[in-house]
């Protein structure tokens, strides 16, 4: 019984390992996880802006951004997948903005033209909502 014992214990603290482990992985830097794709253009205490360039088929596993802006420098055809499976596809061309707030998210180039973004991401929380 003793034994039961330790080895449920051991088998708890290993799965306990195994899921911070998968959690700190999920939320990884995205010029960590995909340094063929982002590219930093420019960083301070506010903001920090990303180049982001997906040839056709390339793809990044799980990542994180906090809260951040696109712009669309060459256009295409992208899948985005968030943290809890949710696949969004997003079709857009030269020009386009878009505003994503924070999350974790892994991406694949569906089509068959490079695409191009500069992604703007902001280092401070949002504000808290105006008190009335």
């Amino acid at each position: 019984m003793r034994y039961i014992k330790l080895a449920l214990l051991i088998l708890l603290i290993a799965l306990m390992a195994i899921t911070i482990t998968a959690g700190t992985v999920l939320a990884q830097d995205p010029l960590k996880v995909g340094p063929n794709i982002y590219k930093l253009v420019t960083e301070n205490a506010r903001i920090r802006v990303l180049e982001v360039t997906f040839k056709p088929g390339d793809q990044i596993a799980s990542h994180s951004h906090p809260d951040h802006l696109g712009y669309v420098l060459s256009g295409g055809s992208l899948k985005i997948t968030n943290a809890a499976g949710k696949a969004t596809d997003m079709t857009a061309k030269a020009g386009d903005t878009f505003w994503i707030p924070a999350e974790t998210h892994s991406a694949v180039n569906t089509g068959k033209t490079e695409v191009k973004i500069l992604v703007v991401e902001l280092k401070e929380p949002a504000p808290a909502p105006a008190k009335k």
